[in-house]
């Protein structure tokens, strides 16, 4: 039976209306991310990125970006399809440097600003980027990787004190860009790749994900009908009132700051960036700015509203909040309702690499209603509850849950078997997560098939853990898993078990897996384990198993030292 709120959202999807679908693709929207950000320009004067470091109109913004891509074209001779590497923090510059490569035609690859060196020098070696572009605390981690090339690449970094090194520029000693100048005569296609950003999987390998230019365009094109549809279920006119003044707190490399990026930029809204979360500052900065919506993880939305509750302050100026990159709890809309009643609408959705941000969305009233469901799909995608021969499975059944659509990328980058194991031949992409299909297309996620830990937003795959613990040599088996955390949603255990004799202690181990893995990465539990760890006929580490027994006996283990990283036991 059709949603009730169906024949209002007609009027978004009909036939002629502004999110209506041919083909799985929107018919009015962009064919390329250029297309897309080309039509930002009008908004001339408009703020578009504030900072602590510095702030941007549009215009600024445009003509910056501009410059900066015919330095791709004209100084350094880089062609469509030519990667380019995006790693820094959420400067204004960060989104300088992304839309540069798209007027230029290339790839950006943004990169996680907290990996290692070493995690870089994977990614960098996957895809062979022609420049790269850093902020001064990412230099170091890229300085050596650039060094080694036979073939030289250009480094542009910013905000860096330090003096240039050979084949390293200071943005900020680069020529005024030319406010009058345009972006450099290049074709770019709809087919052509937009980006590659990297995701991991069961292999424990990071995977480059590519998504095409009309992927990319799909997805700038999901939060604005999202937008819209939440508009209608409130009695107000898509389109009404003052543009968005949004508090930006999802680091830029991840697909759910896409998700807002695009809404913003489309109704030429604000972004107000934050360099290191505080949810004190966040207050401060909403009362200055006016922030009418807050964009981040859930784990910063808690934090958000107990400072609020802490400090008595009203929230006056905001109408939403959004949160992504991870389940939200469901107290989280019980507690925003409770306190502002209706006035703060919340917002969650579901969105992978995979399909380059949010492509359900849950809001408003039905939000309230279930707060633990991922709410409905956009327009253009399609979703498939699927049975163990891929068959589509009736209403409230439990299967894989399948997705297809615009948005979804084309594949992993030169890595055809990992493609061929999550696309089948006529697209659908298997997420690997369990759901449920109720009253007409509302989703809600059951649990996750593949092995990953999301804390407080941050994937962290329990395989690639496991690789670096198993390279100790005290250690004789070990298995990652999540256990719950109060904010963060999940966090890192780990359960080893040691050599006879071994002396090495938890500390030791977490300083190990530090040495090679992002800070989010180690684990926050490590458990000494005497005995043999459960496995399954095949050899399969039973983890279900583990997982009850280690969130048990944490749960019951005496508080660490406020500050402390990790409760130790041994478990017989």
């Amino acid at each position: 039976m059709p949603h009730p709120r169906s024949a209002a959202l007609s009027a978004l999807t009909a036939p002629g209306a502004p999110f209506a679908t041919a083909d799985g693709v929107y018919v009015s929207g962009p064919r390329t991310l250029r297309e897309f950000v080309e039509a930002t320009w009008a908004f001339g004067e408009r703020p578009f990125l504030v900072a602590e470091s510095g702030a941007y109109t549009y215009g600024e913004f445009f003509a910056a970006a501009s410059a900066l891509a015919r330095r791709f074209t004209e100084e350094y001779g880089l062609r469509p399809g030519d990667r380019a590497v995006v790693a820094m923090r959420n400067h204004p510059e960060w989104q300088i440097a992304f839309w540069a490569t798209q007027l230029a035609g290339l790839v950006a690859v943004p990169l996680n600003a907290w990996w290692t060196a070493e995690e870089f020098a994977y990614a960098l070696d996957d895809c062979e980027p022609r420049v790269l572009l850093v902020d001064g605390e990412r230099l170091p981690r890229v300085a050596d990787w650039a060094g080694a090339r036979r073939v030289p690449v250009p480094v542009i970094v910013f905000h860096h004190e330090g003096p240039s090194a050979d084949g390293v520029v200071r943005y900020e000693d680069l020529p005024a860009p030319d406010p009058s100048a345009a972006p450099p005569d290049v074709h770019v296609r709809p087919e052509d790749d937009a980006t590659i950003i990297y995701t991991s999987g069961t292999t424990g390998r990071p995977k480059g994900a590519v998504a095409t230019q009309l992927a990319q365009a799909g997805a700038a094109m999901n939060p604005r009908y999202t937008a819209a549809a939440s508009a209608l279920a409130r009695g107000v006119l898509p389109g009404q009132g003052p543009a968005p003044v949004c508090l930006m707190t999802f680091p830029f490399f991840h697909v759910a700051a896409f998700t807002t990026l695009y809404s913003v930029m489309a109704v030429g809204g604000t972004l107000v960036l934050m360099r290191k979360w505080d949810a004190d500052r966040a207050l401060d900065l909403i009362e200055k700015h006016g922030v009418t919506h807050y964009s981040g993880v859930p784990t910063a939305a808690l934090q958000l509203l107990d400072a609020a509750e802490r400090q008595g302050a009203g929230l006056a100026s905001l109408t939403h909040l959004n949160t992504g990159g991870a389940a939200a709890p469901p107290d989280l809309v019980g507690r925003l309702t409770a306190r502002y009643g209706q006035r703060i609408e919340p917002r969650n959705g579901y969105g992978l690499t995979e399909t380059s941000g949010g492509v359900t969305a849950n809001f408003g009233a039905e939000y309230r209603e279930f707060p633990d469901s991922a709410g409905r799909a956009t327009p253009a995608t399609e979703v498939r509850i699927a049975g163990p021969a891929g068959e589509a499975l009736p209403e409230g059944e439990v299967g894989e849950l399948w997705l297809r659509g615009q948005s979804l990328v084309r594949g992993y980058w030169r890595n055809p078997e990992a493609t061929a194991a999550a696309f089948t031949e006529d697209g659908w992409f298997r997420t690997g997560d369990l759901a449920t299909v109720r009253d007409g297309g509302r989703i809600s996620i059951v649990d996750r098939i593949k092995d990953v830990v999301i804390r407080g937003g941050e994937n962290v795959y329990c395989v690639e853990v496991e690789a670096v613990l198993h390279d100790h040599p005290d250690v004789v088996d070990a298995a990652v898993l999540g256990v719950p955390h109060p904010v963060l949603g999940e966090e890192v255990a780990a359960v080893v078990r040691l050599r006879p004799e071994a002396a090495v202690t938890p500390d030791v181990l977490r300083a190990h897996v530090a040495g090679s893995l992002a800070a989010f990465k180690v684990p926050a539990h490590v458990v000494v384990r005497d005995e043999a760890l459960p496995r399954n006929p095949t050899g399969k580490i039973l983890k279900r198993e583990l997982r009850s027994r280690v969130a048990e006996q944490i749960g019951a283990a005496e508080p660490p030292e406020t500050g402390a990283q990790e409760r130790v036991m041994r478990t017989r």
